[in-house]
């Protein structure tokens, strides 16, 4: 098989010298090459055609998220994004997510030649990935431009008093839930998500999204009550476990062992959704790498859960959804655009496409 073929983007010498370094121990990858800068990266692309590029999120001459923008217009292709662990960081990452950025990898703040040594089994695990992901061309701007689907709220939701909807997601997630969330009504039944996301990631992300949503969006805190109209994301490097007492559902976090290779996990989120709320909770999958949350969903639906699983074509990348479909853990496979639909007829009590959508574009 032939390799693939990388290009890193980098304006440190270091950095560019490390990655090249990491990625060139995996016998499949090759580098083909290195620019210091935007413009230099373009020329290229044109001239190596490589297969996936890593990419720094603060680049001189052009800043990184106004190439990737004319990049992913005029020649869509795979891009790791390399950003570094602060605040400014994440809200940047989160924009080249939103443009059309594969995924990303987080470089150490000290100790930089350690430290991305530690980081090397994720970057080597993301680009290839990577060079087997769905990429599409995408016009100028955020892949958001336009209203999203919305979901009329049924009857049998005010009913639904005593229901919770749990949805875990990886790679191509932070988008897959961008669309997902503003679809649901602003009284639906509370709802736990985890992404799998850096600690620095998570309350940027939860503040983005609670600006497209018309429920409440916030990074969960330890103790927080599952209420309708809120939607409580695990916080990263934290595992967040739903419990009841009495008629209430509250969030629990912990500081467990990874799960999957991952904190937070889709598994522990789900096994508790099982082992606390039994046929109470919905379930959704969405896209993502590993097999994370396979497990949990199918004793969620043992019990008498209502889950769902994003089908292989709209799915960046189909690794967790095809893991669940195969274990027998997924009533549902259907597509990203009708994932909020069937997670409105699980907490409704009704039946699959009996819930009615719009292109409606009002929020909150």
């Amino acid at each position: 098989m032939a390799k693939i073929k990388v290009l890193v983007v980098d304006d440190s010498a270091l950095m560019r010298q490390l990655l090249t370094k990491i990625l060139t121990h995996d016998p499949e990858i090759e580098v083909v090459g290195a620019a210091a800068d935007p413009l230099i990266a373009y020329r290229k692309i044109q001239e190596l055609s490589p297969d996936v590029l890593t990419l720094d999120v603060e680049m001189p001459k052009m800043d990184g998220l106004t190439f990737l923008s004319k990049l992913m217009a005029v020649r869509p292709m795979p891009v790791v994004m390399v950003s570094s662990l602060t605040a400014r960081g994440a809200e940047t990452t989160l924009k080249a997510l939103e443009l059309g950025a594969f995924d990303f990898v987080t470089k150490p703040s000290i100790d930089v030649t350690n430290g991305t040594a530690q980081i090397s089994e994720d970057i080597i695990t993301k680009v290839r990935a990577a060079a087997t992901s769905r990429i599409r061309r995408r016009a100028t701007g955020p892949v958001l431009a336009g209203p999203p689907l919305t979901i009329k709220a049924p009857k049998g939701l005010a009913e639904a008093t005593d229901k919770v909807i749990a949805i875990g997601a990886s790679t191509g997630g932070t988008e897959a839930l961008a669309r997902v969330l503003p679809a649901l009504p602003g009284d639906t039944p509370g709802t736990v998500v985890v992404q799998h996301m850096p600690k620095a990631f998570t309350s940027a992300f939860a503040q983005r999204l609670n600006g497209l949503c018309r429920m409440r969006v916030k990074e969960a805190e330890n103790g927080d009550r599952i209420i309708r109209g809120t939607v409580l994301v695990a916080p990263g490097d934290y595992h967040m476990e739903v419990v009841r007492q009495g008629a209430a559902y509250y969030v629990k976090l912990n500081q467990q062992p990874q799960v999957n290779g991952f904190r937070p996990s889709v598994d522990v989120l789900f096994h508790s959704c099982a082992n606390q709320l039994g046929p109470h909770a919905t379930a959704a999958i969405l896209t993502g790498m590993g097999r994370d949350g396979a497990a949990g969903m199918l004793a969620m639906r043992a019990v008498g859960s209502y889950t769902v699983a994003q089908d292989e074509e709209s799915c960046v990348v189909f690794g967790m959804p095809k893991e669940a479909i195969a274990c027998g853990g997924a009533v549902r496979v259907v597509s990203l655009e009708r994932i909020a639909g069937e997670l409105i007829a699980g907490v409704s009590g009704m039946r699959s496409g009996d819930v009615r959508e719009s292109t409606n574009s009002s929020r909150r």
